[in-house]
């Protein structure tokens, strides 16, 4: 009987669990993603909405994308099959993940994503019914390739009379997508072309005493702004406003956009805006850019007052005399102390010109960068050398040098007498010489230096012109401290012949400049331009020839309109070519995939591109990562690459340690690199971080590096 009572029982009670839970499908493997469709509740209301998301679990180092993919790629797409009356929202898309493909950036998604669809159930639908739920969607899921997937998905859900529970593993998880979403949250939005900016200013509550710190707009149109430009960030009291790349439908189209709109997304958050054309307010902007987000306890500049942020930049200032980076200028020094050495008066006076050149073009260049970075754009220190137009144009100075060093033609009794004539005091070669070794050599950083400069980038205006200064006093130091004390020149012979003949021997360090220079503009543009900038130093060559020998002409009273006209158009068609090659060189957002970025650094150990996603994901495989934080223009990092970081030892080292080497090239400009930099209070490079097994914070190498410390450093951090 009890036996009897239980059967008949049964079929209402499969009928009452069937109402309480939605019955999914098994998911589905595309290839590269495993999909299914999950629901935020348990059952559907007549009359009600009930959320249902198209999940999508992607395979390591694949993504999908946004519904502006970017640069390329293309968005998820869902075709739904429902019953009569039940009809299905848009898309509700979470914020994106940026996602570089060598010069591209595309908007994706990565490891796990729910895209939750608004379903209107009917008021007519009837309680104590099962409906199912059909979608077939469309994937393009890339990573070096990008494969076409698609799945048919289905989702059973009961129609119940009463508001249901949370689905007990999707509700709170889909809750959770749809809170985290961008919506709008009254925010004010305006846009403004100016020249070759397009200024986007936001206002509102939500933005008043915000970290605007990495704020990023991504447009809901693929057109409107060029994707993997650089987004420059000002802040104002009540906002901030956004200095954008213009793209397509400002640049070409016959008619200009009226409204742009997108997803602002800030640290934690994201709001959808809609701006229009208009005047900029004043609220959003004026406060300069956001700080770099230093670490506050161990990063190298955190901590440090003005008195003793200065102290550390003339120390640095010091040391930075003993890196490779200045070795190209030392024959300029070397040429300027020689040819005044017995002459105590003249040595002081080249001594303070030396020291202005420094001083001057210090404080010049630290200008120009605390006003770039008040714009925006996210630069640090040695960014001069980021320009492939001021590399050509150093590098065709550093020949022009080295022609004068070599006789071709004089400029005053030697290269540090430039502007000054033969006999002259030769203030404005000394000058000059101060100059161009800030220029060149100063954008490596040194001991002292690296944390001073990360605490003046993040100071005031004058209080890092303070800093600056202090680093302009060390660098300068040396040179000005031998011109007032003599007698340690005195010890050099007499002058004779053989000054004539170091000098001519001591051109030929700037000419290694002049080829290492070039070798730099080649791996910021690629071979057309160097093609140009090839020429353009054959006709420089042979206007400082043309110039030679036009002054040889004076000298006997010979016609010198010739030569020296014929010296004028050579460089003006080098100009010319020079310009011609920068022209053809990719904006500086898409950098190229230069040789140092991929190129093995020994026998067996390569390096490879970093990204701060690449970390996490070494480091959640329990593997020792090393960043190499690198530029081709920095001598001190291709010193350290070609001694510390190769060999067949550090290799073996390596893969005992389960260890990676990441290369971040800084070669040309890179937002994200720039930020990685201030993160760690540094404005410039090298910069060496070993992060331990296991998760944790990164140890700090040295500037100058050898293979027993990185060696000891990547065992320390195997060892977690």
């Amino acid at each position: 009987m009890l036996l009897r009572r239980l059967l008949a029982f049964l079929p209402a009670l499969i009928l009452a669990v069937a109402l309480q839970a939605p019955a999914r499908a098994a998911p589905v493997q595309t290839g590269h993603i495993e999909a299914e469709l999950v629901a935020q509740e348990q059952g559907a209301v007549p009359g009600s909405t009930v959320f249902v998301a198209l999940r999508q679990k992607i395979q390591p180092g694949w993504h999908t994308y946004w519904r502006n993919p970017g640069d390329a790629g293309d968005a998820t797409r869902i075709v739904w099959t429902l019953p009569d009356g039940w009809t299905a929202g848009d898309i509700v898309w979470p914020t994106p993940e940026k996602s570089r493909v060598g010069p591209l950036l595309d908007f994706a998604y990565t490891g796990e994503v729910l895209l939750p669809v608004p379903i209107t159930v009917p008021a007519t639908a009837q309680p104590g019914s099962i409906v199912t739920l059909k979608a077939a969607a469309a994937f393009l899921v890339c990573e070096q390739v990008c494969v076409p997937e698609d799945a048919t998905l289905t989702l059973t859900l009961p129609v119940v009379a009463a508001a249901p529970a949370a689905d007990p593993v999707w509700g709170a998880r889909i809750a959770d997508t749809l809170a985290k979403a961008p919506k709008p949250a009254g925010l004010k939005a305006v846009f403004s072309l100016q020249g070759g900016v397009l200024k986007l200013a936001v206002t509102g509550a939500p933005l008043k005493g915000a970290d605007v710190s990495g704020a990023f707009f991504f447009p809901y149109s693929g057109k409107v702004i060029e994707h993997p430009a650089e987004q420059g960030i000002e802040r104002g009291p009540e906002g901030l406003t956004l200095s954008l790349t213009p793209g397509y439908d400002f640049t070409q189209a016959e008619t200009p956009p009226t409204e742009m709109a997108g997803v602002l997304a800030l640290r934690g958050a994201a709001y959808e805006i809609t701006a229009t054309p208009g005047t900029l307010p004043a609220e959003a902007g004026g406060m300069g850019p956001p700080p770099a987000a230093a670490k506050a306890t161990d990063a190298p500049g955190a901590g440090l007052g003005l008195p003793l942020a200065v102290a550390f930049a003339f120390l640095g200032g010091l040391i930075l005399n003993l890196m490779p980076c200045v070795f190209p200028i030392l024959s300029m020094k070397a040429a300027s102390l020689t040819a005044h050495a017995h002459d105590a008066g003249r040595t002081r006076v080249q001594g303070l010109a030396f020291l202005a050149g420094v001083v001057v073009t210090f404080l010049v260049l630290a200008g120009l960068l605390i006003a770039v970075r008040a714009g925006g754009a996210a630069v640090g220190w040695g960014f001069q050398l980021q320009s492939p137009a001021v590399v050509a144009a150093l590098a065709l100075l550093m020949l022009l040098v080295a022609l004068n060093m070599s006789g071709v033609f004089e400029v005053g009794a030697s290269v540090q007498a430039v502007g000054a004539g033969a006999g002259g005091s030769g203030l404005a070669g000394a000058f000059l010489t101060g100059a161009l070794a800030v220029v060149v050599a100063a954008p490596c950083t040194a001991p002292f230096m690296a944390g001073a400069l990360g605490y003046a980038l993040v100071q005031p205006p004058l209080v890092a012109l303070a800093v600056f200064l202090g680093l302009a006093l060390g660098f300068a130091a040396p040179f000005v401290a031998l011109a007032f004390v003599p007698a340690l020149l005195g010890r050099l012979p007499r002058p004779g012949p053989w000054m004539d003949v170091l000098k001519k021997g001591l051109a030929f360090p700037m000419y290694a400049t002049a080829a290492w220079l070039a070798w730099v503009y080649s791996q910021q543009t690629g071979s057309i331009p160097l093609a140009a900038l090839f020429g353009a130093a054959v006709l420089i060559a042979f206007a400082g020839w043309l110039y030679g020998l036009g002054q040889a002409r004076a000298i006997v009273g010979k016609g010198v309109a010739a030569p020296y006209g014929l010296a004028a158009l050579s460089v003006a068609a080098a100009v010319a070519l020079v310009a011609i090659g920068v022209r053809a060189v990719p904006p500086a957002s898409a950098p190229l995939a230069t040789p140092a970025a991929q190129a093995s650094t020994g026998p067996s150990l390569a390096a490879e591109p970093w990204s701060p996603e690449k970390v996490k994901a070494l480091q959640a495989q329990g593997k020792v990562v090393m960043v190499d934080f690198t530029a081709d223009w920095c001598v001190t990092c291709k010193v350290n690459e070609g001694t510390a970081l190769k060999g067949q030892r550090l290799a073996d080292a390596f893969k005992a340690s389960d260890a990676v080497l990441l290369r971040a090239d800084w070669t040309k400009r890179d937002a994200t690199i720039a930020a990685a930099l201030a993160e760690h209070g540094r404005a410039g490079v090298p910069l060496y971080l070993v992060y331990p097994k296991g998760g944790g914070e990164p140890a700090v190498l040295p500037q100058l590096l050898t293979e027993g410390l990185v060696i000891e450093a990547v065992e320390k951090a195997a060892k977690g």
